[in-house]
């Protein structure tokens, strides 16, 4: 399966050469002649103030929220020249159907990927088509910052068909997040509402253009809250199983009372169409980049400096935790923000200030939306016992944010390990000042997907610098243990049950 942006398969559908397709009335003829299914007429005076619908809990009324807040739903198309990175240039040599392996890789679109047999021409012009909506009656726009990524021309479409020329006023890879601007008033909003306040099983209604297909409503729940996606530590996901596609980034996904608290992003599918699972940023991380980008241009987020993993139950029980919530520290980086606050590979980071962590996504979501030089109190679980640590946040890396890894579950009272001292070539070119080459594996270790080549660094969060200190853990007849790897320059701690 991928992650894709919903603008990522039409450039390659064919869809986009000549712009959006024709729209479609959500409104039957046989209904517009009744009085209150007839939308309110566009005037030239500000917009009247949207109506709050029915309350959470009742039957919404689809119909009244497209009538309301569909005017407010636009068309973004985008032109542009996109320049193939290496790494595009030799996926175009894959085999085919290579893309579409589920292990390939996770992405967002890219506007004009390049096709097959266009490898000596890495710089090609693209059109692509999203969706945003307008939030302020003087022509300020929210939308996907993948929808206008590397264009050099965005064009805005109304609902009325009317089309302005925009300006990004900046857009923020790390969330999603573009503003936009074109000279109008007077124009249509939306209502804005609070994600906090939606539950599981809530009704949503999304709008936008799929393949160029304007004004579409589709309709669902929310399906889960706080989702966090490979490749995006910033932003915790709303969840829905509302039908969104190619061309419905940057839309608005309403709640039953008619209130935008999200923006559509991205689908988790194997065929590039919606397959059950949408994405959307919630409106509250929005709106806190938007005003970023009004007042300075650009978005800046907090760093922590650590690569991040969840707590599973054999995890936990190795670290002597009730439950298995926190986000396990794998790697801290050197000279960030962790590493002079103390904060150590193998500390559990449980709250951060008094509001727990549940998932590693949490405290990526949690950081990323704070500001460098903010100050944030941890809660973390080190030597079985819980203590605060103060930190004051750096600015994010692009290139290095907060990091993401999965640990696996073994099956399994030997550990299985054959271990030796790194030479000093080996620490040299691994840079590396301790740890112990895994030579041979089998037995629990094995199975908890232990590799030879792995180096050993710490066993229960306590770094090993000789067999020795395996041995004394192992003396103890522990029912798991936790031990962290490094692979290939990558670390993550991988529990091993003993029986």
């Amino acid at each position: 399966m991928k992650m894709k942006s919903l603008t990522a398969a039409l450039a390659a559908a064919g869809l986009l050469a000549a712009g959006s397709a024709g729209a479609f009335s959500l409104t039957p003829e046989w209904l517009k002649s009744k009085p209150e299914a007839k939308p309110a007429a566009v005037t030239s005076t500000a917009p009247a103030p949207v109506p709050m619908l029915p309350a959470a809990g009742q039957v919404p009324n689809y119909r009244a929220i497209v009538a309301t807040s569909g005017p407010a739903v636009v068309g973004v198309t985008v032109a542009g020249l996109h320049k193939a990175s290496a790494e595009e240039q030799q996926q175009q040599g894959l085999p085919p159907g290579a893309e579409n392996d589920p292990f390939f890789q996770f992405f967002r679109g890219l506007p004009g990927f390049q096709q097959r047999g266009q490898r000596g021409n890495p710089s090609v012009p693209f059109r692509g088509q999203g969706s945003g909506f307008i939030i302020s009656a003087d022509g300020l726009i929210l939308t996907n910052a993948h929808v206008v990524r590397e264009a050099k021309e965005v064009t805005v479409k109304l609902s009325d068909r009317r089309e302005f020329s925009a300006k990004v006023l900046g857009s923020d890879a790390a969330t999603d997040i573009a503003v936009l601007r074109i000279q109008a008033k007077d124009l249509p909003i939306v209502r804005l509402g609070d994600p906090q306040n939606i539950e599981v099983g809530d009704p949503v209604l999304a709008i936008g253009a799929p393949y160029g297909f304007e004004q579409t409503a589709t309709t669902g729940i929310i399906s889960a809250k706080g989702r966090s996606l490979p490749g995006d530590a910033v932003v915790p996901f709303i969840q829905t199983d509302a039908a969104v596609n190619p061309g419905n980034s940057g839309g608005p996904l309403f709640d039953g009372t008619g209130a935008v608290i999200g923006i559509n992003a991205q689908i988790y599918s194997q065929t590039g169409g919606f397959q059950g699972l949408s994405f959307a940023i919630p409106i509250n991380v929005a709106l806190k980049v938007k005003d970023q980008i009004v007042a300075t241009g650009r978005a800046t987020h907090g760093r922590l400096g650590v690569a991040v993993q969840d707590v599973n139950q054999s995890l936990a029980e190795s670290f002597g935790m009730k439950r298995p919530d926190g986000a396990l520290v794998a790697k801290v980086s050197k000279d960030s923000a962790a590493e002079k606050a103390g904060l150590k590979p193998g500390d559990v980071i449980t709250a951060v200030n008094g509001d727990p962590i549940v998932r590693s996504g949490a405290l990526s979501s949690r950081i990323g939306l704070a500001a460098p030089g903010d100050k944030v109190k941890l809660s973390v679980w080190r030597d079985r016992a819980e203590r605060s640590i103060d930190v004051k946040l750096g600015g994010a890396d692009p290139d290095e944010d907060v990091a993401s890894a999965n640990g696996g579950d073994s099956q399994g009272v030997q550990l299985g390990l054959s271990l030796r001292q790194l030479t000093r070539e080996e620490k040299r070119q691994s840079k590396l000042e301790q740890g112990l080459v895994i030579e041979n594996v089998d037995g629990p270790a094995a199975r908890a997907g232990i590799e030879a080549g792995d180096v050993l660094l710490a066993i229960n969060g306590k770094p090993v610098t000789s067999i020795e200190q395996v041995r004394a853990v192992m003396a103890g007849k522990p029912k798991s243990v936790a031990l962290l790897v490094e692979r290939d320059g990558e670390r993550i701690f991988v529990p091993v049950n003993l029986g």
